[in-house]
């Protein structure tokens, strides 16, 4: 049996994966938050011994690159490392992958009713395909056809320089600059930079912003949630968190576009993470495909490209399937 997990800055996921029951058929099932805990050993361990779970490998998707076996989280500080955690474990083998990497590894394996499609578009068989992942954090990666399956490649492209595309986004660049040094797209496109967008707008007209509403977010420890609910469930009575809203899903759409030409990613685009699904609504008012496409001489090109919501947890996903895979693999090479 495998334990499969998604190792985010906010969330960590833990599933028991069987060869029999496949990647999708969970054994057993559980999440936790990530900052409650000092390393990924303990959690992993509870996991076990609350499941009495059976297992040899492992493979977690991690929010961080891994070099070398070896990965320290963006947001989140613990360093991981394949031998220590194998041996601390008593497991035969752990892998780690990056997060977006592990997501893209899962696209070519997605269920028509795991994606929502914001563009039918005209799929190319065998062209490269994108995702642009906003959680905790803002992912990308890509896959390349390597002859008999695709190639998930890893990225660290949300941290990236910020490109405002207008002058609103302009003025943002400049207060971020201001606030961090140097504007990334995570400072905008991500879970964690939300309120940066938010603040920046209020700079503009604090009135814009009611004394109850900024009473809750003074209180609270990730205005994240907040900011997000009440531009999609009391829009009314919050117009400075539907503009913030807005602005991120311009400009989703916009490094989305960028992604897409980058790796002229003619089989598709992919929204996956935390915040897409959430958004639904938002992204299908056509604003999110207005952005992607305003290329210049290729907005026609960026038109004919087929953009999709994942709606299931695709880092989990494809770090079962990888697991499987190379459980396979060993399997197979133990037996010759």
């Amino acid at each position: 049996m495998l334990i499969a997990g998604d190792i985010g800055g906010t969330t960590t996921r833990l599933a028991l994966v069987s060869k029999d029951a496949g990647p999708r058929k969970f054994v057993a099932e559980e999440e936790f938050r990530s900052a409650d805990f000092s390393a990924l050993k303990p959690i992993v361990e509870g996991f076990l011994t609350k499941t009495g779970g059976h297992v040899h490998t492992a493979c977690f998707s991690v929010a961080g690159p891994v070099i070398g076996g070896r990965a320290h989280l963006t947001n989140l500080p613990w360093d991981l490392n394949e031998g220590e955690l194998a041996s601390g474990l008593d497991l035969q083998r752990v892998h780690l992958v990056n997060d977006l990497q592990s997501t893209a590894y899962a696209l070519p394996h997605l269920l028509p009713e795991e994606t929502v499609a914001l563009n039918a578009g005209k799929t190319m068989v065998k062209a490269p395909m994108a995702v642009l992942a906003p959680g905790t954090g803002l992912g990308e990666a890509f896959l390349i056809w390597g002859g008999n399956d695709y190639i998930a490649c890893a990225s660290e492209g949300g941290h990236a320089d910020f490109g405002p595309t207008n002058r609103v986004q302009s003025g943002l660049w400049e207060f971020l600059t201001e606030r961090f040094g140097h504007a990334a797209y995570e400072r905008v496109c991500a879970g964690s930079g939300l309120p940066n967008i938010y603040d920046y707008l209020r700079s503009l007209d604090p009135s814009s912003e009611s004394s109850a509403f900024a009473t809750r977010l003074h209180g609270a420890s990730d205005r994240t949630p907040l900011i997000t609910d009440a531009a999609v469930n009391n829009p009314a009575d919050n117009p400075l968190a539907v503009a913030t809203v807005r602005l991120l899903i311009d400009v989703w759409g916009a490094e989305a576009g960028n992604l897409t030409l980058k790796v002229m990613a003619l089989g598709g685009l992919y929204l996956a993470g935390g915040m897409p699904p959430r958004l639904l609504p938002q992204l299908q008012d056509g604003a999110f495909m207005q952005a992607f496409s305003a290329k210049g001489r290729f907005s026609n090109l960026m038109r004919s490209v087929p953009v999709h919501v994942v709606m299931v947890n695709a880092a989990l996903l494809g770090a079962a399937i990888y697991g499987l895979e190379q459980a396979a693999i060993s399997s197979s090479r133990s037996d010759h």
